[in-house]
């Protein structure tokens, strides 16, 4: 599962990403838009803006902006900036490897072996993914259950 913290970040890129090339949004319009605690926004936009994802500008009318269009920003690179790691165990990690508690010598591990091809399958298909693509809202599963039993 993404952290809160990537799934604030990749909102907060969405919401910049939409208003790209109309000058800098405000802090409490993002907050508020996207549902993200004020604080926590800060912090998020703060780091983004170190990675050179975001340029913030001081001031009456200051806020955010995309520090580079939105085509060329990768839903992996958020990902890994915000999370540090697309695998789902941590022996599968190419950036926070770790060796898994209670598990078999990693040599004799299927599991990690199919984790290893889901992280770089995962990573290739968000690697091919840009802020600028479309991405469509999807119904909430208990609507979509309604429509199959009408």
């Amino acid at each position: 599962m993404l952290s809160q913290k990537t799934r604030y970040t990749i909102r907060a890129l969405q919401h910049l990403a939409d208003t790209f090339g109309q000058g800098s949004v405000r802090l409490d319009t993002i907050a508020e838009a996207q549902k993200i605690p004020r604080k926590f926004l800060t912090v998020i936009l703060s780091e983004m803006a170190r990675e050179g994802i975001v340029v913030s500008h001081r001031g009456r009318d200051g806020g955010y902006e995309l520090a580079l269009p939105p085509v060329d920003i990768r839903y992996g690179d958020i990902i890994r900036l915000s999370r540090g790691s697309l695998a789902l165990v941590p022996c599968a990690s190419r950036n926070a490897y770790e060796t898994c508690a209670n598990c078999l010598p990693e040599a004799e591990c299927r599991l990690r072996g199919l984790m290893l091809k889901l992280r770089d399958e995962t990573a290739a298909m968000l690697d091919r993914i840009t802020l600028a693509d479309a991405i469509a809202v999807e119904a909430p599963f208990d609507l979509l259950d309604e429509a199959l039993h009408v």
